[in-house]
């Protein structure tokens, strides 16, 4: 199963095509991006906070990236999908570029290419099959529901993703509500505990902690309101 190239898996859609570059742009333009040219005007962008500082965690990593810079959304996506992965195959998903100015393109870059705008990132192919095969499903998803384009290129093998930012802030925005509506609220009585609330609701101290963002002590107080997920 284990392969030297890559997987057949990704299918025709990650395969890339004039078309893909061509909407790539056409959303490029949609949200009225600069293709910036320089590395000083990168920084001027981050300046202004038009772009914002891609910075590492435990979930993902930057290898040579030269401008650790993106678009909000982009690192957005970053985070989502850096822990989904991590959670998903046990690795840290690594970045390998994020915003090129138009001066600074590799040879093999197509002119047409959108990380100038700051809206793509490039992430690195894993030697793993079920990690690949993971993130290409996710990836052919959210290319489906019009979020992104995503390419898996072969010189050097990696995958190229472009976040189309007003889509994937409006379906992050829906996730979010539809998270909402799936939590009931309980008011914390004296004698309470952790163990105890999410035994008579069905669920457990972990997803009550991570709903709730509440620390490894487990402390809590009488009168505190804590979020409790439904269905669990």
């Amino acid at each position: 199963m284990l392969a030297a190239g890559p997987s057949e898996a990704c299918g025709q859609s990650l395969r890339g095509s004039s078309l893909s570059l061509d909407l790539q742009n056409r959303m490029a333009r949609q949200h009225d991006y600069t293709y910036i040219d320089t590395g000083p005007r990168v920084r001027y962008f981050a300046d202004q906070g038009w772009l914002v500082p891609i910075q590492a965690t435990s979930d993902y990593e930057l290898h040579a990236v030269s401008f650790p810079f993106a678009r909000p959304e982009v690192e957005l996506f970053v985070q989502r999908l850096g822990r989904q992965y991590r959670a998903a195959c046990g690795e840290t998903l690594v970045v390998t570029s994020l915003t090129r100015p138009t001066t600074r393109q590799p040879r093999n870059a197509s002119d047409r290419s959108v990380h100038p705008t700051g809206m793509a990132l490039d992430l690195r192919y894993s030697r793993d099959p079920n990690c690949r095969t993971w993130l290409e499903g996710v990836l052919l998803d959210l290319e489906s529901a019009g979020i992104l384009d995503a390419t898996l290129e072969r010189r050097p093998v990696h995958y190229h993703v472009a976040i189309f930012p007003r889509q994937y802030s409006a379906y992050v925005g829906a996730l979010a509500e539809s998270e909402r509506a799936a939590q009931a609220e309980y008011t914390v009585r004296p004698g309470d505990s952790l163990w105890r609330i999410a035994r008579s609701h069905g669920t457990t101290v972990t997803e009550l902690r991570d709903v709730n963002g509440l620390d490894g002590n487990n402390r809590i107080f009488p009168g505190q309101v804590l979020a409790v997920p439904l269905g669990s």
